[in-house]
């Protein structure tokens, strides 16, 4: 369940919101004038987001290459070109 906020407790109860965004990992909605106006998310969580939407741009990239016709590499390529990254 989304967690939303008047933007007052923003100004009124920082640590509180800070505390709900670390805790739950998940945003908190703040209104304006009962309105959505700003959503307020830990950097963690930001990161993970922003991780997440690299790795479905990739994905939907790789799809597109398969809709073209292009099989990409076997997978022992694939595991190779992993194992040497890792050193």
């Amino acid at each position: 369940m989304p967690v939303i906020r008047p933007i007052s407790d923003l100004r009124n109860k920082t640590p509180e919101i800070e505390r709900i965004c670390r805790k739950s990992g998940e945003p908190v909605f703040i209104t304006k004038n009962g309105e959505n106006d700003l959503v307020v998310l830990s950097a963690a969580a930001y990161e993970r987001d922003q991780a997440r939407l690299r790795l479905y741009d990739l994905l939907a990239a790789a799809e597109s290459d398969v809709r073209k016709g292009d099989r990409g590499a076997s997978l022992k390529t694939v595991a190779a070109i992993l194992r040497k990254a890792r050193g």
